[in-house]
């Protein structure tokens, strides 16, 4: 099953030692509809321009229990880690988009008090087009969107199609690079990246290594 991760960027700068302290200090006890849910953060660890840290949270699901329909809170876990890069500040948050969006507006409540400080990060159509392009036997699949062809909405590259740089010419013509899966020619990891750096890694890797190749090779393509 492929690791999940999306990548944001703090609108404003905040040194580590903050963060250390605003996500320790950090545990919320309340209720919700009737039961006791709670947040915290654990494990947090800074190594190596690293901050990395595991977010705990309870969920209320609706559960059938004997034929009667109860609330229980149902506990969560989600890897975070924070780095710099070039007077930046970004998050990985490893959770599928939906669940990272939630969690990132937590986060900008926690270390900012207000919900519009933790961004979405974005690299842009003519490096992920680079990607493809110095290496065109490593990508697997390609996604354009902003397609300006009456009722279609993305067109998609796939496998042999991939070899057709005719096919590939045209599709550029009529929109823009979303999302490139590629092998990485420097670790051979097989992974995806979206414009809005939703991260998707298909190799089998642990998600320390998940989250040092994201530092490593893709923080630095967010324009």
């Amino acid at each position: 099953m492929a690791l999940s991760a999306k990548v944001f960027r703090l609108a404003e700068y905040i040194p580590f030692d903050v963060i250390y302290d605003k996500l320790s200090n950090y545990r919320v006890s309340e209720e919700v509809d009737g039961i006791t849910v709670e947040k915290f953060f654990r494990d947090l660890n800074y190594s190596g321009n690293i901050l990395r840290a595991e977010y705990v949270y309870d969920e209320p699901v609706e559960i059938d229990v004997g034929g009667e329909v109860k609330t229980l809170p149902r506990r969560r876990y989600a890897l975070l880690a924070f780095t710099e890069y070039e007077g930046n500040i970004y998050v990985i948050i490893l959770e599928k988009k939906f669940r990272a969006n939630r969690i990132a507006l937590q986060l900008s409540d926690i270390l900012f008090i207000r919900r519009d400080m933790v961004l979405e990060a974005y690299t842009t159509h003519e490096i992920l087009k680079g990607l493809h392009e110095s290496n065109p036997e490593s990508t697997r699949v390609i996604y354009f969107d902003n397609v300006d062809i009456p009722n279609i909405r993305k067109l998609a590259l796939y496998g042999r199609s991939l070899a057709d740089t005719n096919l590939y010419s045209r599709y550029l013509e009529h929109g823009l690079i979303w999302y490139v899966v590629f092998e990485h020619r420097e670790t051979g990891f097989v992974v995806g990246i979206t414009r809005n750096m939703i991260i998707a890694m298909f190799s089998n890797v642990t998600t320390d290594e998940f989250i040092d190749f994201i530092v490593e090779h893709l923080i630095p393509l967010i324009r």
